[in-house]
């Protein structure tokens, strides 16, 4: 893809673009998998800027529905899901730094690749939860198991959806706190934003030394919001490249694909959510696009764009924008 040439992780990175070693973190390499991304859990694998690693994800139920007649109520234990592969180490990371994740490819494993999506009790957009209580009964408990290959998501006789598939879940380790794998925030997390997947790069603040990356949580194809909840979760062998931006501080993660920029915000309410991907949006285009404040505020007033990652989680994920044909440098 020629416009990695010019893209912020090629430009800037320690690596320069260039691919150097390649590692298979395998489930057996894994191990233990983690649902919480922090400084205390120990490496799994070490790595230097600009090396490439294919992941051996378990999907965002460890595994454990197996047939339509599992159900997750009698499956799942809380909080024990969307197990995360790492924490990976990479060599000079540190605060103030970002860690460059360039998704390469993600395939189904395993012999059949089967997705699953579930409605689960006082899980998702349209019922009653923990966050939003209401004295109604829940949803009804279903589960759906989806033929799933590189050309399609079978979802019905009916319905065939695109294979579409990307990260749910990307996170280096907050500075000294240990936050669950299903909860977004600053670090990255469960942000669940469907362009975050090949072909994409997303940017993470380093907090803690090593910048202690984590990964999980691959999504065959997902709806903005993910509104019931669940996407079509399924096992990935995910290819990713690494590189260190050093000295570039940011708040918050981005995002940068070939058509756009895009900073994301995780919050509860969901306009707060949007309110710090705009802001954060605004500021870069400040810093470093030679756009005047104000001036970049009322333009993105005219075309900026939003991607609802999800409005399921502890907190929402937002994703505000930009094309990349209103970068070129003023006249």
């Amino acid at each position: 893809m020629k416009w990695l040439e010019n893209s912020i992780m090629y430009t800037r990175g320690v690596a320069r673009g260039e691919v150097r070693d390649t590692h298979e973190l395998t489930e057996a390499r894994q191990g233990k998998f983690h649902y919480t991304m922090g400084p205390y859990s120990d490496p799994v694998l070490h790595i230097a800027p600009g090396d490439r690693v294919i992941v051996e994800t378990r999907d965002a139920f460890d595994g454990k529905i197996r047939t339509e007649q599992d159900l997750p109520s009698k499956n799942l234990q809380v909080p024990f899901l969307n197990p995360q592969n790492g924490p990976i180490m990479i060599d000079g990371a540190e605060k103030g730094d970002v860690v460059a994740v360039y998704i390469e490819s993600m395939l189904p494993r395993g012999d059949n690749p089967r997705g699953t999506c579930c409605l689960i009790p006082r899980f998702g957009a349209l019922t009653g939860t923990d966050y939003t209580a209401t004295l109604n009964e829940p949803l009804p408990e279903i589960t759906r198991k989806i033929d799933v290959d590189e050309n399609g998501v079978y979802w019905s006789k009916r319905v065939t959806l695109p294979y579409r598939p990307h990260i749910g879940t990307l996170s280096v380790s907050p500075e000294i706190d240990s936050i669950n794998s299903l909860t977004p925030d600053n670090h990255g997390g469960n942000m669940d934003v469907p362009d975050m997947g090949p072909g994409s790069i997303t940017y993470l603040p380093v907090r803690s030394p090593g910048a202690r990356l984590f990964i999980g949580d691959a999504h065959a194809c997902q709806g903005d919001g993910e509104v019931c909840g669940t996407a079509v979760e399924y096992a990935s062998t995910t290819t990713i490249h690494v590189d260190l931006i050093k000295g570039w501080h940011i708040d918050w993660p981005r995002l940068e694909t070939e058509a756009l920029l895009m900073a994301i915000g995780s919050a509860r309410p969901l306009e707060d959510a949007t309110r710090i991907a705009y802001t954060q949006l605004v500021l870069w285009l400040e810093q470093e696009y030679g756009y005047e404040r104000w001036d970049a505020y009322m333009m993105l007033s005219q075309c900026g764009k939003v991607r609802l990652g999800n409005f399921v989680d502890p907190k929402y994920s937002v994703g505000a924008a930009i094309s990349k044909q209103y970068l070129a440098p003023a006249i």
